[in-house]
């Protein structure tokens, strides 16, 4: 069995969907079953592989759980050759362009070449439409509260939501006289929670005070810093890179739940990106929907 990662599974299907969920590419039904047998002499339609689902690209998460690490990077090499040859054959731009970069470093991962650039990704419960549906309506309700008190509703709700993808949120507490807006758990790392509703985009201010909080704590700390309103760009450009921390607008958080994008899946490819560039926040359009 594939030592690949559900949220890994996420971003494969983005990358190779066909314009709509369950579709790879632009295989039918026949020329999907064909092109596995030809290149890996595998019978996708095998009972096996349909554990998730028989749409194709249910079929595909199927197989790539089930295999050895090398067929899966092999099976991944594969489709990336046929989706490059595919775009080349439109003469189209690629429209994720991140795509390959993400891609290979899961092959990469699979055959054991990779740099050691931590991935931080963690399985996610399965949701039902309902409860996507649930908590974005929630999300919502939120946004129409009062001025007042709604601050003390948003840290509720991020513990609704991380407990929600299994990231065991704790609710705020106080250390030496410091609020700590919570805490939670991913890819088994504590990461320190800091929550803000404000009728403004925070700024290099906020930032400083909570990276001040994350340095007195272990070395290995770390945090997200959930800002509803966004950060200004000035702020983040000031802020630098290199820091413990990564950031997450509320606006993010609605587009994850529209398209059903683990709330754990973004904040791991978050810090993902952050080991890799630096950025203390890359926005969720470039992480899943380029």
């Amino acid at each position: 069995m594939s030592t690949i990662r559900p949220v890994e599974l996420d971003m494969i299907d983005l990358v190779f969907r066909g314009g709509e969920r369950g579709y790879i590419l632009n295989f039918s039904n026949q020329t999907f079953g064909e092109f596995f047998a030809l290149e890996l002499d595998v019978d996708i339609d095998a009972e096996i592989y349909k554990r998730e689902g028989t749409s194709k690209g249910k079929r595909l998460r199927g197989f790539l759980t089930i295999v050895d690490d090398g067929t899966a990077a092999k099976t991944l090499r594969l489709l990336w050759d046929y989706r490059d040859a595919m775009l080349k054959g439109s003469n189209q731009d690629d429209p994720q362009p991140l795509a390959k970069k993400q891609v290979f470093a899961v092959v990469a991962r699979l055959e054991g070449t990779a740099t050691g650039i931590p991935t931080g990704l963690v399985p996610a419960p399965k949701l039902s439409i309902q409860d996507w549906s649930g908590l974005l309506t929630r999300l919502l309700g939120v946004r129409d509260l009062p001025a007042q008190g709604r601050g003390y509703a948003f840290e509720a709700y991020l513990k609704e939501l991380f407990n929600a993808f299994g990231m065991a949120a704790r609710e705020p507490f106080k250390l030496y006289g410091e609020q700590i807006d919570g805490s939670f758990h991913l890819s088994g790392e504590t990461y320190l929670l800091e929550a803000k509703w404000l009728n403004r985009k925070v700024s290099i201010a906020e930032l400083h005070g909570f990276h001040g909080k994350i340095e007195q704590k272990a070395a290995w700390a770390r945090g997200l810093f959930v800002s509803f309103g966004g950060f200004t760009e000035q702020g983040l450009d000031a802020f630098g890179k290199g820091k413990k921390l990564v950031c997450m607008e509320g606006r993010e958080i609605k587009i994850a739940l529209e398209r059903e994008i683990g709330i754990d899946a973004l904040i791991a490819m978050k810090v993902r990106r952050a080991a890799e560039t630096g950025a203390v926040f890359t926005p969720i359009e470039t992480l899943f929907l380029e």
